[in-house]
């Protein structure tokens, strides 16, 4: 009879199983989930909105969160991808197990993973950029100073994310559309408390017993006390389980630089002087600049050297010129190019001009460059020695400080100009000043108004000034590639000077003025070798008319 009625349930099983076969043959299992979504006994296009869901959350961020922290990424960070056709297959493939079967006819339907794909490498990649975040690292064992006297630093277990778990719970949890929380692991120091208590009861305490000193380049010696010693010396973990000592650089040039910094030495690129009417190279010097990372090594391996000694010598690094010999050699810098010289000044702007021209003299401007009589020359104030002197303010004459150095900024000017030198940027005066050329000068303003000029010659140039009492001088080293010829144009536009009245005192200076026009000049380069014309640019300028001042 039993057997009869297990026969029975069992066909009755079968006629089921075999009728829920037929009915969902195009669909997905009855009481079917997927990443919390029901999908069952669904055909393909009543699939569609879970599908649409899914891949809505595929383009979500993804919130990964540990026992330390969270991160928000995108899937692409994290390498993830979401096949939604794959999907679609997996939810239509007929069951194959008859359990599974029989449970969704009965309600509890199978949960459908989606077919997501993880780029491992990507992957590991997004978690160790956020390590600090996501993971607990081991504190390693050390050990640190106070004073002279060594100290443990007791090593500490970290927590870290197993990594093969946590793909695989990404996979499956990515598109819940919730955070994913992932799986950590404990992990040991490489450093032992056994080792750190070795390392404080010997090496630790005998690189501190006495004094260390640093020997530096120009006969430099710097003591350096146990105490300074520990406040830069620490042992730390060398990857295989023991403990190192190490000398942090930067806390090593905080410490020792201030005696040590005599001992480097700047570079000095090479130069010219003019002797027996020919420029000659006065050859470069290297510079010698403190290697701290190489120095605070050599400290740390000294400092627990075994064969007694308690000296160190400093490292350097050649620190080359800009400039060197070799190159200054192959600038061509042989004759001169162009000469200019303008006088007629007062003594306190002769002073002025005399200090200005001394800082340009020797100046090399290599090819390309562009040479700015503001930035190479600095502040020019009283500081700097400059004096008060006539200068040209509003329109009228006025004393500042380094009033002349227009004068300087005008011979420069002329001089680059009759070199052929390319105009980068200058400014002429207000008024016209007889003594120099119409449409042909320049004046400077320390921050506001500057004299630039380029190099536009494969060759470099040496700037050679001289100054007398009367005079000054500006000559350009060379070799000469082109021409130059300058022509002024007419006076037009001549306006009558207006009169003026200034209170009486030091900034009132009389004038009897002058009239005003326009003016220009062209400058027609030609090629040194054939005479052809290269270039040919014209100037226009317009002088304001000087106003006669009158001291009331």
């Amino acid at each position: 009879m039993a057997t009869r009625v297990a026969v029975g349930v069992v066909a009755v099983l079968c006629l089921v199983l075999a009728t829920d076969v037929v009915l969902t043959r195009s669909a997905s299992a009855r009481g079917a989930t997927i990443a919390g979504i029901e999908v069952g006994n669904q055909g393909g296009k009543e699939l569609e909105p879970a599908l649409a869901e899914l891949a809505r959350r595929a383009g979500q961020p993804v919130i990964i969160a540990t026992d330390s922290g969270s991160v928000e990424f995108t899937a692409t960070e994290l390498g993830l991808t979401f096949d939604v056709d794959a999907t679609r297959d997996r939810l239509l493939t007929p069951l194959r197990n008859p359990v599974v079967r029989l449970l969704g006819i009965v309600g509890r339907g199978p949960e459908v993973a989606p077919v997501v794909r993880l780029d491992r490498k990507t992957f590991d990649a997004a978690l160790d950029a956020e390590r600090r975040v996501l993971e607990r690292a081991a504190i390693e064992g050390g050990v640190h100073y106070a004073g002279a006297e060594p100290r443990p630093d007791r090593p500490t277990a970290g927590l870290r994310i197993a990594r093969d778990r946590a793909a695989d719970v990404l996979m499956s949890r990515w598109l819940d559309g919730a955070p994913v929380h992932l799986p950590m692991e404990p992990f040991s120091p490489s450093v032992t408390s056994e080792v750190v208590d070795a390392t404080v009861a010997g090496v630790a305490k005998r690189a501190t017993a006495g004094e260390l000193t640093v020997t530096g380049r120009r006969d430099v010696k710097v003591e350096v006390s146990p105490e300074q010693l520990g406040s830069i010396l620490t042992f730390v973990a060398d990857g295989r389980g023991g403990l190192v000592p190490r000398v942090d650089p930067g806390v090593a040039k905080g410490l020792l630089n201030g005696d040590l910094a005599r001992s480097q030495s700047i570079a000095k690129n090479a130069s010219f002087r003019v002797t027996g009417g020919a420029p000659r190279v006065v050859p470069s010097v290297d510079g010698a600049r403190i290697n701290w990372t190489k120095t605070a090594d050599a400290i740390a391996a000294q400092a627990v050297s075994a064969d007694g000694a308690r000296t160190v010598a400093a490292v350097y690094d050649v620190v080359p010129p800009r400039l060197t010999t070799a190159g200054a050699r192959r600038l061509g810098v042989k004759e001169v190019v162009s000469e200019y010289t303008t006088g007629d000044f007062s003594s306190a702007s002769g002073e002025n001009i005399r200090l200005v021209a001394a800082e340009v003299d020797g100046a090399v401007v290599l090819p390309g460059k562009v040479f700015s009589l503001n930035t190479y020359t600095g502040p020019r104030g009283s500081a700097q020695g400059y004096v008060t002197s006539t200068i040209i303010d509003h329109g009228r004459a006025a004393k500042a400080v380094g009033g002349g150095i227009s004068q300087f900024a005008t011979t420069l000017y002329n001089a680059a100009y009759f070199a052929g030198l390319e105009d980068v940027d200058h400014t002429e005066h207000a008024y016209y000043i007889s003594r120099y050329p119409e449409a042909r000068e320049a004046t400077v303003f320390e921050g506001a108004i500057d004299l630039q000029f380029r190099n536009n010659t494969r060759h470099g140039i040496y700037i050679e000034t001289s100054w007398s009492s009367s005079s000054v001088t500006v000559r350009m080293w060379s070799t000469t590639t082109v021409k130059v010829e300058s022509i002024t144009g007419e006076r037009t536009a001549i306006t009558a000077p207006e009169r003026v009245s200034v209170p009486k005192g030091d900034d009132c200076i009389a004038s009897s003025g002058s009239k005003g026009f326009t003016t220009s000049n062209t400058r027609i380069i030609r090629d040194a070798r054939t005479g052809a014309e290269i270039s040919r640019h014209t100037r226009t300028v317009r002088y304001a008319p000087e106003p006669i001042v009158k001291c009331v």
